[in-house]
């Protein structure tokens, strides 16, 4: 399963990679998405991916014994997944600022600051 996440992790970064070098501020945002999502499944898979063994010390124990799944993993995601909402919700807003006041996406014609 690790092969498998690590092959759509490289495509993930190698796609947002591609689409922030494009020219269009839209490919800039999926790209942006796109890399999010990758460090995701990365923090997750560096993770280890462990399947029914809840991180809970079992009554009478005094230590938690492995294999267990690392609750840390998952709450860096969460707190990833809300920063990169939040970057995301900018982006857009600035991008439709953008369009609206140069009327266009390409970088190539943003040239003059218009106040």
């Amino acid at each position: 399963m690790e092969v498998v996440l690590a092959i759509v992790i490289g495509v993930l970064y190698a796609t947002g990679v591609y689409m922030i070098l494009r020219r269009s501020l839209v490919k800039l945002i999926l790209g942006l998405v796109l890399l999010g999502h990758a460090s995701n499944l990365f923090i997750f898979t560096v993770g280890r991916l462990t399947r029914s063994a809840p991180p809970i010390i079992p009554e009478g124990d005094k230590v938690l014994l492995p294999p267990y799944s690392d609750p840390l993993p998952q709450a860096l995601i969460l707190t990833a997944i809300v920063i990169g909402f939040g970057v995301q919700a900018f982006a857009i807003v600035l991008l439709k600022r953008t369009y609206q006041t140069v009327k266009t996406d390409d970088f190539d014609s943003i040239t003059v600051a218009h106040l």
